[in-house]
């Protein structure tokens, strides 16, 4: 039910921004984040689109660790080539996260004519 009431919180008024709608405040560390970086494509709805998305994946600690790859992307670099288990298991979330934001939040192909 939580999961549902974040999507419903955070993902819908996210999707309906090209119509305008109010977007949702960005609460989370990863959305910060996205919108302190020096990313040419950063967007406010897409940084809040992303942010909604680790909200529904990741945990607090997590997007708190995540949101620094945002500042220093050689962190993220270590962290995947580190041997260890929390690292391995931190870097399995992280790319499931990925998928997940690019699909959501990712650009869309035009639905064919026809």
């Amino acid at each position: 039910m939580t999961t549902l009431r974040i999507a419903l919180c955070c993902v819908g008024p996210i999707l309906m921004s090209v119509g305008m709608a109010p977007l949702p405040a960005l609460a989370g560390p990863i959305g910060e984040a996205c919108l302190r970086s020096d990313r040419p494509e950063r967007t406010r709805p897409l940084c809040a689109c992303i942010d909604g998305i680790a909200g529904m994946h990741l945990s607090g600690t997590d997007q708190r660790r995540a949101a620094k790859f945002f500042r220093d992307p050689d962190l993220a670099v270590r962290t995947q080539l580190s041997d260890t288990a929390r690292d391995d298991a931190f870097w399995e979330r992280w790319v499931a996260y990925g998928a997940a934001a690019t699909a959501a939040c990712g650009p869309q192909e035009p639905e064919p004519e026809g």
